[in-house]
């Protein structure tokens, strides 16, 4: 298994349930992917573009699931990123955390961090 985790805000996510499918946030429709984060990622990922940001949510996601529309592309650094060209739909999410701001201000992730 090869999960992978999408953080965005909690009104996002509610209307992807809503919808049956989430789209994108923002930077994903501008970009034409949805961007993810591997566990060892997600932390930088929090710190990076979500830092100060209440109401946040963490989707878990099996890779192996989205089968070819999830590509494995470079990005920070020149890790691997997980980035999904499609729609995901709701269903396929295996696991949503909360993701409450720590004294730092960045999001904390759980067992990711």
């Amino acid at each position: 298994m090869s999960r992978i985790y999408k953080i965005l805000p909690r009104a996002e996510w509610e209307q992807a349930l809503a919808a049956g499918r989430f789209e994108g946030s923002g930077i994903d429709l501008q970009d034409g992917y949805i961007h993810f984060s591997t566990a060892a990622q997600a932390r930088e990922t929090a710190r990076r573009h979500f830092a100060g940001r209440e109401e946040l949510v963490v989707l878990e996601v099996e890779a192996l699931d989205l089968g070819a529309a999830i590509r494995w592309e470079p990005s920070r650094g020149g890790d691997l990123f997980p980035h999904l060209y499609g729609v995901l739909d709701v269903a396929q999410v295996r696991g949503v955390a909360d993701a409450p701001l720590g004294a730092d201000g960045v999001p904390i992730l759980g067992a990711l961090a």
